[in-house]
C-alpha cells in the first residue's frame, strides 16, 4: 500500500526547480476518482471540481500523463490502464464516502466523511489524522471505529451518536460500514471542497502507514 500512495505523492512534487505546485496526493486521487466516475473528463470541470485554477490543472494534467496515468484525447482526459489498476488496488482499502450535515460530531459548516475498510488496527488515537486534516487545511476532523452497529470513539466504547440517530442511518445507508471500519470525517466552514480534500489527505496517510499487506504497481 506505501507504493501505491507514493506514486499519488510522486505525482504531486516538483520536477526540478518550478514553482510551488497547488496540489497534493488528495487532489490525484479525487482526479482518479472524478474520471473513473465519468469516463471522460474536461479540464474545466477538474478546475470546477478540484477547486483549483487553470494553471494548476495543466500542470496536475502534465504530471499525471510523465506517470502514465491518464491519456488526453480531444474529448478530454481518459484513465489508462494503470491509472486504473492503482485505483483499484487503492478501492480495496478506500470506501464510501459522503458529505455530512452539522451535527453534534462535527464543528463546521462542511463535513465530509470517508471509509476505511478494516483499519482499526491502524488507528492509535485519532490525532495523527485531525493532524493531517488541519495540515491540509480543514477546521478539525474525529475518527470512529464501526463495531456492533455503533460508531465510537477510539479506544473506547462511547456510542458517539447515540444521540443523533438521522446521522447514523445516513452514514450507515452511505457508507455501508461494518466491523473494524474506521470512518475520518473532516470540517471546514468555508468550502466543503477543503473538508473532502482533506479527509482523502488524511486516509491516504493512513494507508501510507498500513505495513499488513504490499502490492506492486
Amino acid at each position: 500500500m506505501h507504493l501505491l500512495v507514493k506514486t499519488l505523492e510522486n505525482i504531486s512534487s516538483r520536477y526540478a526547480p518550478s514553482r510551488i505546485l497547488t496540489f497534493n496526493s488528495a487532489h490525484i486521487f479525487k482526479t482518479l476518482q472524478l474520471i473513473e466516475k465519468k469516463g471522460t473528463v474536461s479540464r474545466n470541470l477538474l478546475s470546477s471540481e478540484l477547486g483549483l485554477g487553470e494553471g494548476s490543472i495543466k500542470t496536475l494534467i502534465k504530471h499525471l500523463k510523465m506517470e502514465d496515468m491518464i491519456r488526453t484525447t480531444n474529448k478530454g482526459t481518459k484513465m489508462s490502464d494503470k491509472g486504473k489498476s492503482i485505483l483499484t488496488k487503492l478501492s480495496l482499502y478506500v470506501g464510501n464516502e459522503t458529505d455530512v450535515p452539522e451535527c453534534s460530531i462535527s464543528i463546521g459548516k462542511f463535513n465530509h466523511a470517508i471509509l476505511l475498510k478494516q483499519m482499526k488496527c491502524e488507528i492509535s488515537s485519532g490525532i495523527e489524522q485531525r493532524d493531517i486534516a488541519i495540515k491540509n487545511g480543514a477546521k478539525g476532523a474525529i475518527t470512529l471505529t464501526f463495531e456492533n452497529e455503533q460508531f465510537l470513539t477510539v479506544n473506547t466504547n462511547y456510542d458517539s451518536l447515540q444521540n443523533e440517530t438521522n446521522i447514523k442511518k445516513l452514514l450507515v445507508d452511505r457508507l455501508n460500514p461494518i466491523d473494524n471500519d474506521i470512518i475520518i470525517i473532516c470540517s471546514n466552514d468555508s468550502k466543503y471542497i477543503i473538508a473532502e480534500l482533506a479527509a482523502k489527505a488524511a486516509a491516504l496517510y493512513t494507508l501510507d502507514n498500513h505495513d499488513k499487506h504490499s502490492y506492486e504497481i
